[in-house]
């Protein structure tokens, strides 16, 4: 059994369908693309492969009204990657979900729920 107290954690996850639009790590590899200025740039920072980080990018710009990142393909005069208008706007509205969710930690039922869970799940009882 872990020692590491209980923790809880809200994650909060957009989804198109069955596709998750917006997630943690998406957000967190938008801002990888931003920091980097490509996706493989942005991949090898989050250590994942430029062929993972491109499907989730694929699945954003599909998944939204406009797409969320914009590449310049090799031999253009700036190549790589950028969020759109669409992008950055999408993504501060998704942080700033994740701030009112953190802010929820301060709460009474939040509290109740820390409190009744265990550190790990019981076993399985035959």
């Amino acid at each position: 059994m872990s020692s590491a107290p209980p923790r809880l954690k809200i994650a909060i996850r957009i989804l198109c369908g069955d596709e998750i639009a917006m997630g943690p790590g998406k957000a967190d590899l938008l801002d990888a693309i931003v920091a980097q200025g490509s996706i493989s740039g942005a991949a090898r920072a989050m250590g994942m492969s430029y062929r993972r980080a491109w499907l989730l990018v694929d699945a954003m710009n599909r998944c939204w009204a406009e797409p969320l990142v914009e590449t310049m393909p090799n031999g253009a005069a700036r190549s790589g990657a950028r969020l759109s208008a669409a992008g950055i706007r999408l993504l501060a509205h998704y942080r700033a979900l994740q701030a009112a969710a953190a802010r929820l930690e301060q709460g009474e039922d939040w509290a109740a729920l820390q409190e009744a869970l265990l550190p790990a799940p019981l076993a399985h009882q035959a």
